[in-house]
C-alpha cells in the first residue's frame, strides 16, 4: 500500500516530531529551522538506523504517521450502522452468557441434590465465565468499537488482570474435570475426590491463575494519543520495560507463555484423558453377563463424558482463532494498519467470548436434570413454576414411598406405624462391579436374617412381649418373608428400620446416588 505525501507536510511533521520528542541528538536546533526535503529524508533515515538507542522512537513513529495521514475519523472509526450491528451481536451474546451462568449458579447452590463433585467444577466454570462476561467483555467491546478507553487507568489494570485470570481458571477447571472423570472411569476402585478436596483444588486453581496473570498488575498502563487533526483517544495497553506491542519482546514472550500454559498443554492433556476414557466406555467388552444396573451405569457415564467432550471441543474451537490472530499480527505488523482489521478483531474476540455463552446451552442440551431446572427458571417469569416437576433423587424417593406414607394412622396429632409381623430390612445394593456370585450371596444373607427375625418375633409373642417391629411398604407390596429386589434403577435405596414400643418414631435415612453411583445422603 502506497500513499502520496506532500513534501511540505513531511518537512513540517518531521520538525514537530523532533521538537516534541527531543531528538536533538540527531540534528541541532539551528539547522532544524533551515531543513529542506533532502535533509528531511536523511534525518528520517538516521532516526530509523538509531531506533534502538532512542527511548521515544515508537511514540515518534506513531506521531509522524498520524501527522502525515490525518483523517477526521482516524483511527479507523466504524460507521454507525456497523457499530449498531456489532452492538446487537455482542448484546445477544452477553445476555445469554450472563443469564445462563447465573441460572447455573442458582441450580448448583440452591438445590442440595445438585451439589455433586462434578457440579462443583461446573459451578467454578460458570463463575469464571460470568466474571469474564461482566467485568471484561463489556468494557473491551466498547474499547474496540470506539477505539478509545474511557474507563481510566485503574480499571485498565483490573480489566487486563481479570481477562487472564478468568480464561486461566476456565481452562484449568476443565483439566481438573478431565482428571476427575478419568479416575472415576478408568480407575473406578480408587478413592473418589471428596468435596473438601474439590474446594481445595478450586482455591488452588484461582491462586495459580492470579499468579500467572500478575504481570498485568504491574505493567498495565494508559496513553492518550493526540492526532494532527485535533482528535485524541486513550489506549489501554501493556507497557513493558522494553516497550510495548508490537516491538516489545517481553510482551511477545509473555503471550506465548500464556498460550502454551492455558491452551497448548491443557488441550493435549484433556485429549489424552478423554481418549483413554473413550476406550474404556466404548472400546472395551465386559467378561460374562452384564446386569441391567451395569448397563445403566455405563450409559450414564457415557452421557457425562459426551457433555464434557463437547465443552472442551467448543473451548478449543472458540479460542484457537483468537490466539492465531495475535501470533500472526506479531509477525505481520502491516495487517494492523488495514481498514478491515477492526472487524477481524471484533469477530475473533466475539468467538472467544461466546464460549461463556455456549457452556450453559450445552448443560441444557445434554443433561436432563440441568434441563429441567433451566425450564423451571425460565418458566417462572411467564408460568407457574410448580408446573415444572424436577425429577431429583430425593423426589423420586419420596414418590416411591408415597403409598407407604398413607399407611400411617393419625391419633392425637402423632404419626403411628401399623403393627407388622416381622421387621423388614431392605438393602438394594447399586454396585456396577458386583458379580452374580456376590449378588447370590447377598440374597442368601438376607433370607437368613429374615428367618432369624421371624424366630425372634415368634419368641416374643409366645412370652407376651409388648415390643413390636415395624414395616415399610414399598410400591404397594407387603413384604413378609422376602425383601423386594426390584426398585427403580435410577433411584437406588438403602435403609434399615427397627423400632420398639407402640408409639416410638422411626428415623428414615434415604441414600441416593449421583451420576457415578456414589452414595449421596438426603435427609
Amino acid at each position: 500500500m502506497s500513499e502520496n505525501v506532500d513534501t511540505n507536510l513531511l518537512i513540517n511533521c518531521t520538525i514537530l516530531s523532533v521538537k516534541r520528542f527531543h531528538l536533538y541528538s540527531l540534528i541541532n536546533a539551528s539547522r532544524l529551522r533551515e531543513i529542506n526535503h533532502t535533509d528531511t529524508f536523511s534525518l528520517l533515515s538516521h532516526i530509523i538506523e538509531n531506533r534502538d538507542n532512542l527511548e521515544n522512537f515508537n511514540d515518534a513513529r506513531d506521531f509522524l504517521t498520524e501527522c502525515l495521514f490525518p483523517s477526521p475519523t482516524r483511527p479507523y472509526e466504524l460507521p454507525w450502522e456497523q457499530k449498531t450491528m456489532w452492538a446487537i451481536v455482542f448484546g445477544i451474546m452477553l445476555l445469554v452468557a450472563i443469564t445462563g451462568n447465573c441460572i447455573v449458579l442458582w441450580i448448583v447452590t440452591g438445590h442440595r441434590s445438585m451439589r455433586t463433585v462434578t457440579n462443583y467444577f461446573l459451578l467454578n466454570l460458570s463463575i469464571a465465565d460470568l466474571l469474564m462476561s461482566s467485568l471484561n467483555c463489556i468494557f473491551n467491546f466498547i474499547f474496540m468499537l470506539n477505539s478509545d478507553w474511557p474507563f481510566g487507568a485503574f480499571y485498565c489494570t483490573v480489566n487486563n488482570f481479570m481477562a487472564n485470570v478468568t480464561v486461566s481458571t476456565s481452562v484449568f477447571t476443565l483439566v481438573a474435570i478431565s482428571f476427575d472423570r478419568y479416575i472415576a472411569i478408568v480407575h473406578p476402585l480408587k478413592r473418589r475426590t471428596s468435596r473438601r478436596k474439590v474446594r481445595f483444588i478450586l482455591i488452588l486453581i484461582w491462586f495459580f491463575s492470579a499468579a500467572l496473570s500478575s504481570p498485568c498488575l504491574f505493567y498495565s498502563s494508559t496513553m492518550t494519543k493526540r492526532y494532527y487533526n485535533g482528535k485524541s483517544r486513550t489506549v489501554c495497553y501493556m507497557l513493558w520495560p522494553d516497550g510495548r506491542y508490537p516491538t516489545s519482546m517481553s510482551d511477545y514472550v509473555y503471550n506465548i507463555i500464556i498460550l502454551i500454559i492455558t491452551y497448548g498443554i491443557p488441550m493435549i492433556v484433556m485429549l489424552i484423558c478423554y481418549t483413554l476414557m473413550g476406550r474404556v466406555l466404548w472400546g472395551s467388552r465386559s467378561i460374562g453377563e452384564t446386569t441391567d444396573r451395569q448397563l445403566e451405569s455405563i450409559k450414564s457415564k457415557r452421557k457425562v463424558v459426551r457433555m464434557f467432550i463437547a465443552i472442551v471441543a467448543i473451548f478449543a474451537i472458540c479460542w484457537l482463532p483468537y490466539h492465531m490472530f495475535f501470533i500472526y499480527a506479531y509477525h505481520n505488523n502491516r495487517m494492523t494498519s488495514t481498514k478491515y482489521v477492526q472487524h477481524m478483531y471484533l469477530a475473533f474476540y466475539w468467538l472467544a467470548m461466546s464460549n461463556a455463552m455456549v457452556n450453559p446451552v450445552i448443560y441444557y442440551w445434554m443433561n436432563k436434570r440441568f434441563r429441567l431446572y433451566f425450564q423451571k427458571a425460565i418458566c417462572c417469569f411467564c408460568l407457574n413454576s410448580n408446573k415444572i416437576k424436577i425429577d431429583s433423587p430425593h423426589s423420586r424417593m419420596m414418590n416411591y414411598n408415597k403409598n407407604s406414607s398413607q399407611r400411617f394412622t393419625k391419633t392425637d396429632n402423632k404419626l403411628l406405624w401399623k403393627r407388622s409381623t416381622i421387621e423388614t430390612q431392605i438393602q438394594v445394593v447399586n454396585n456396577t462391579a458386583a458379580s452374580l456370585r456376590e449378588k447370590h450371596k447377598l440374597e442368601q444373607k438376607q433370607q437368613r436374617q429374615q428367618q432369624h427375625q421371624q424366630q425372634q418375633y415368634q419368641s416374643s409373642v409366645s412370652h407376651g412381649d409388648n415390643s413390636s417391629f415395624k414395616r415399610v411398604i414399598i410400591d404397594n407390596t407387603a413384604t413378609t418373608n422376602k425383601a423386594p429386589t426390584q426398585l427403580q434403577t435410577d433411584a437406588p435405596l438403602c435403609l434399615t428400620l427397627q423400632s420398639n414400643g407402640k408409639q416410638q418414631r422411626v428415623k428414615i435415612t434415604y441414600i441416593t446416588c449421583d451420576e457415578d453411583n456414589n452414595p449421596l445422603e438426603v435427609t
